[in-house]
């Protein structure tokens, strides 16, 4: 019976690859597809979930639906998608497209409107299947650079309508061309006898010959770990000239039996942290490369490896020669093998860690620090393998500080959940500042800043990493920036007005209203805030008031008088003209020309 189980399952998981509608889906954009970042690609805290097409780095290229449906969301998000729209499928697959400047017009307008009625900017709508139907090929947007993008470029996704599951679109068979195979260019050998988070992996360089990758002048990796695992630096490209993209999947093979894989096949957006598990978060978090691991953390429950026999954890129980095979492939097929020979020996082995440790934590279990003026509880899917949460105090005499600094645990270290953090207070606070309380989070790599949440004489706050944590009073209003000189400021030469608000600890809130009426500034990359000029604002005298709110409710306000008329750009300026002299040349002048010549 269960033979019978394990068979089904992987006939329906081979059955459910080979139904997907291949050749079904067009290419997005107008120009031939060409990719900077595939799906799978690996990013700080995520997978890239689809396709990065060039736009020959230009924006307000057309962008086409990729087949019949209906728009049935749109998103305006700072930092993220920037405008975008989601359209579901009658084959109960959706396709997102993200970037994107102006909608088409009549969308454009309809968003518009939604947005002055509700006064945001940032905005998300559904829609029925009635409201904007789409053929295959119609017109759907504008390319741009909008929200997180660094230049002009589509993000285009394919995914489950019901699940949200994105789905790798190179799978579709679209006319992308790939020739190259990946490449593996090192090999990371972990000891996992402890936990990965405790050591430093041993590195080797790789070099690609006529049979596969090898280790240079190392016929037998010859070692004293009862137990390792090991982790690849690995890249695809589509062609030789392309840019490097991430790879498909990776098979760990000891002695020719298959052991564990991972496969960036379909992803989940609530799954995608699962990456800092995936790759060495603490190589990476230290300026290293990125190395992906071919073995399974005991706390990874991602959908990206897929176990046969066993997580990847190889195991030495004599001194013969065992051979050891990676299997790297990209979503086209193309394949790249690593091959070496490993042997376990006595000798080399190490003696035991006689360490201990006054606390450890370990994956799949809920853990809590609890000290007199600190607590930190950390939930049951937290970690991705054992830590020692390391715990330190440090006096603090900065003004506006009400706690000390509690510094927990190694901050290159990756939590996958947010941990809750609870701080007792070590003054009192003066009633003017209790509802301006922050817990700051720090690192070496920058902070995350909360408002915190009274209970009783704590202080409490969700933070996603480890670090030092502080309670910081907050009493400082936020800057804006001048709009110009004068009682009425003129401003009929430019198209748009820009506010760059800022605060010691950030702006939560910035509202401007345009002779009492809410006008729309966009804040796509999260620090400017723009206005373009437009039917809401016509010629004449106007009043422009701007408010600016921080984290704890602190409030700037700024008001302006201005006026825009008919602007003519002055001629541009004529060049002055060289007279040449008339006088006739005398015979001693004519000589020197001579001469000269």
């Amino acid at each position: 019976m269960y033979c019978l189980l394990v068979v089904v399952i992987f006939f329906n998981a081979r059955q459910a690859a080979s139904q997907l509608p291949v050749n079904y889906f067009r290419n997005p954009v107008g120009i031939p597809l060409d990719l900077s970042a595939n799906f799978g690609e690996l990013r700080p805290n995520h997978w890239h979930m689809g396709l990065d097409v060039r736009t020959n780095a230009k924006e307000n290229l057309p962008i086409y639906a990729a087949s019949e449906g209906y728009i049935a969301h749109i998103g305006i998000r700072p930092q993220s998608f920037g405008r975008f729209i989601i359209i579901n499928h009658p084959n109960g697959l959706s396709t997102l497209y993200a970037h994107l400047n102006d909608f088409f017009p009549e969308l454009e307008k309809f968003v518009t409107d939604k947005q002055y009625e509700k006064e945001t900017w940032a905005i998300e709508l559904d829609f029925t299947k009635e409201q904007f139907p789409v053929s295959k090929g119609a017109f759907i947007a504008y390319s741009g650079n909008t929200g997180g993008s660094q230049g002009p470029h589509l993000h285009f996704e394919i995914f489950e309508t019901k699940t949200g599951k994105r789905l790798n679109p190179l799978l579709f068979n679209f006319n992308i061309s790939d020739n190259v195979p990946p490449a593996i260019t090192r090999l990371a050998v972990y000891d996992r006898s402890r936990s990965v988070f405790d050591q430093k992996p041993l590195f080797y360089n790789l070099k690609n010959t006529d049979s596969g990758y090898i280790i240079p002048k190392m016929p037998v990796m010859k070692t004293g770990l009862n137990r390792l695992s090991f982790a690849i630096q690995a890249y695809d490209k589509m062609s030789s000239s392309g840019s490097p993209d991430g790879i498909f999947s990776a098979q760990l093979f000891f002695d020719d039996i298959p052991q564990v894989k991972f496969v960036l096949d379909s992803i989940d957006y609530e799954e995608t942290a699962y990456i800092n598990s995936q790759t060495d978060h603490m190589h990476r978090y230290t300026g290293g490369a990125w190395l992906q691991h071919v073995a399974k953390l005991p706390g990874d429950n991602g959908a990206a490896y897929k176990t046969i026999n066993g997580d990847g954890v190889v195991t030495l129980a004599d001194t013969m020669l065992h051979t050891v095979r990676i299997v790297v492939s990209d979503a086209k097929g193309l394949k790249s093998e690593l091959n070496f020979m490993l042997q376990y020996i006595d000798s080399l082995a190490s003696k035991a860690n006689t360490t201990e440790y006054a606390m450890r934590f370990a994956p799949n279990k809920v853990n809590v620090i609890s000290k007199p003026d600190f607590e930190m509880y950390l939930p049951k899917g937290a970690l991705y393998d054992t830590i020692t949460p390391y715990y330190y105090t440090v006096s603090n005499k900065l003004p506006n500080t009400f706690s000390q600094a509690h510094q927990v645990a190694n901050p290159a270290i990756p939590l996958h959940e947010d941990v809750v953090v609870r701080i007792k207070l070590n003054k009192p606070v003066p009633e003017s500042m209790q509802d301006k309380l922050l817990i700051v989070r720090s690192d070496n790599k920058g902070r995350t800043i909360k408002k915190a949440v009274w209970q009783e004489q704590w202080l409490s706050a969700a933070f996603g990493d480890f670090g030092t944590y502080q309670v910081i009073a907050d009493t400082t209003a936020p800057q804006i920036n001048n709009l110009g000189k004068g009682d009425t400021v003129n401003l009929s030469a430019v198209s748009r007005i820009i506010f760059t608000p800022t605060d010691n600890y950030g702006i939560k809130k910035f509202r401007a209203t345009l002779n009492g009426k809410w006008i729309r500034f966009t804040n796509d990359k999260s620090r400017n805030w723009i206005y373009k000029f437009d039917e809401r604002c016509p010629y004449g005298v106007h009043e422009l008031i701007v408010t600016a709110e921080d984290l704890v409710g602190n409030t700037t306000t700024r008001t302006w008088w201005f006026r825009r008329e008919l602007y003519t750009p002055p001629p541009p300026k004529k060049k002055a003209i060289k007279k040449t002299s008339t006088k006739k040349k005398s015979s001693s002048d004519k000589k020197k020309s001579s001469k000269k010549k």
